[in-house]
């Protein structure tokens, strides 16, 4: 046994620390669970959506157009779910190995966690996009003050996104630039 390898207090602490890492595990398994939740609402409002489409009570386009956009509402929750899921769990918790995999989506390859936040905030521009859409669509029937919070949140939302996307091109560069120093 060399001495390199001899356990030591401080050793048995960095595995156990870096073993921690497993804790988040049963929560991208939560987040599964959650993304069938979304998979029942999407059958719920679909069924919904074709009942009033062809039942005896025809709806109006603008409540159809409602429905659908609740309906890519739901898929850009669902979207957001899969690349915290499985972004989340391949920078966080482990290695998927999924690099023969012909189903591999191509982000995942270069995933970190800057990126990851990116893409989960423009995610939440989408949807939030979608809500201020439906809000548009239905806006006869709500206060105007909700909408003036509604675009003012979409704003911030933007806002935000375009931050952290500065923040971690600044990052990047320092990185670059350390590396071409060493």
């Amino acid at each position: 046994m060399s001495l390199h390898s001899a356990p030591t207090p401080a050793r048995f602490l960095q595995s156990f620390i870096f073993a921690s890492r497993w804790i988040q595990a049963p929560l991208y398994v939560g987040l599964i669970v959650a993304q069938l939740v979304y998979v029942w609402l999407f059958m719920v409002e679909l069924s919904h959506l074709v009942s009033g489409a062809f039942g005896p009570h025809k709806m109006t386009e603008a409540d159809i157009m409602l429905i659908v956009l609740g309906l890519i509402d739901v898929v850009m929750i669902a979207n957001l779910l899969i690349m915290v899921i499985v972004g989340g769990y391949e920078t966080f918790v482990s290695r998927l190995e999924l690099e023969d995999h012909p189903d591999q989506p191509e982000w995942l390859s270069h995933v970190n966690a800057g990126v990851l936040k990116i893409k989960l905030s423009t995610a939440i521009i989408g949807i939030s996009s979608i809500h201020l859409l439906k809000s548009f669509i239905n806006a006869g029937n709500l206060p105007e003050h909700t909408l003036y919070w509604q675009v003012a949140i979409h704003l911030v939302f933007i806002v935000s996104a375009v931050a952290m996307a500065l923040v971690d091109k600044i990052m990047t560069q320092t990185l670059i630039l350390q590396h071409n120093n060493h």
